[in-house]
């Protein structure tokens, strides 16, 4: 079996645009015939330009390969341009295509990729989604806690029993920095609001996204605590463990990052420095599912648990279910709601959910198939990336 073709998808999400702007898909065929789907998650370029970046890395080191062969097209790729250095933009890359792969491999062997990876441990998947405005919404569910805690009900009837949300304001170019008054109080009623809410129906997942400095994240956190959130996320910017650490030392809530690294190398620092207790690779960044169970495996030393990353499309949401429901270490999957709209609309059959879980398919490969009569029917044709961050200090 050899790897021959590459079809590529830029694909607009419609509005809400709930996962991000667009997705970008790949589609690779073997001379065998058998295909796969991989989808790579915000590489930081215009949209068509990493799909060539995709069709590129697919021409040198993937075409004419066995997709069994994902060691050695590992390393190659990783090395490529004399790299061999955690690089967000080729990881996303290579993540789609090994995805991809893998999705031919368990065609090929007609079993879920997760019955090759050490077989199923988990039966059900314990989700979560972020807390998303509706139509009609007269306030902003994004900072008014009174709003967010009533739209908490909605989601616990759903079957969820566990909710995110960011009310710490926008995340800059130019952080970390320290909140302002006005946000952490703002940041300590949400917390204060929704448990009040949900009482101990749910955990609540403090959201933020870099925004502070070391000390400022201990600050929050100690307003934070008296709430008990299952984890504060990535509290401080993603390039210095060494501080993230000192959060994690500092307070009671256990601290979750990972979305933005990249490879077991970026996740090994973070292990060494005790920066998290709880990983949240995104496999359609970290380097692919392998790496993710290589990841998941080094996690599992410390008793550190995982809980991938999800805001893209419905492909990396299945390979995180792969990858989750063959890893003992497994804690909780991010939805983008309940799979509903064009999540759905965009595979051929649905991810699973029932009660607040994700029940993993027993179909072959990653379990989904692309509608691509529909992702060729909504091409992306904006000019802003997949997420965008304030290009201004915050005061």
């Amino acid at each position: 079996m050899k790897l021959t073709d590459i079809e590529t998808f830029v694909v607009g999400n419609p509005p809400p645009h709930f996962g991000g702007r667009y997705f970008v898909f790949v589609k690779i065929t073997t001379d065998s015939g058998v295909s796969g789907i991989g989808e790579a998650y915000c590489v930081p370029f215009e949209p068509h330009l990493v799909a060539k970046m995709i069709e590129d890395v697919f021409a040198r080191y993937v075409a004419g390969n066995d997709p069994h062969d994902i060691e050695n097209m590992w390393r190659r790729v990783y090395s490529s341009g004399f790299t061999q250095h955690p690089d967000l933009t080729l990881m996303g890359v290579l993540s789609a295509l090994e995805m991809a792969c893998w999705d031919i491999i368990g065609k090929a062997a007609n079993k879920p990729v997760y019955k090759l990876l050490g077989g199923q441990v988990h039966e059900r998947l314990r989700a979560y989604t972020y807390i998303y405005p509706r139509p009609g919404d007269t306030k902003d569910v994004y900072h008014d806690p009174d709003l967010a805690a009533e739209r908490s009900a909605e989601y616990l009837a759903q079957g969820f029993t566990a909710l995110k949300f960011d009310p710490a304001g926008p995340y800059s170019a130019f952080d970390g920095r320290q909140l302002s008054l006005e946000a952490l109080d703002l940041c300590e009623r949400f917390a204060k609001s929704l448990r009040e809410a949900v009482g101990m129906k749910a955990d609540l997942l403090f959201g933020t996204h870099g925004q502070m400095t070391a000390a400022g994240a201990i600050r929050l956190a100690k307003r934070l605590e008296p709430y008990d959130p299952l984890w504060l996320e990535e509290p401080v910017p993603p390039d210095a463990p060494d501080e993230m650490a000192k959060v994690a030392r500092a307070t009671s809530i256990p601290i979750a990052t990972g979305e933005r690294l990249t490879t077991k190398y970026d996740f090994a620092r973070l292990l060494r420095a005790g920066a998290a207790a709880i990983l949240q690779m995104n496999l359609g960044r970290v380097g692919g599912i392998l790496e993710a169970k290589k990841i998941a495996a080094m996690a599992e030393v410390d008793h550190v648990q995982i809980a991938p990353h999800l805001y893209c499309g419905p492909i990396v949401g299945a390979a995180n279910i792969q990858i989750a429901t063959c890893s003992p270490n497994f804690l909780i999957l991010e939805s983008i709601e309940s799979w509903g709209g064009f999540h759905s609309d965009i595979l051929k059959s649905p991810i699973r959910f029932e009660d607040g879980h994700v029940i993993p398919s027993t179909a072959p490969g990653l379990g989904v198939e692309l509608n691509e009569e529909l992702a060729r029917a909504n091409p992306y044709m904006g000019d802003m990336l997949h997420l965008e961050m304030t290009q201004h200090p915050v005061q």
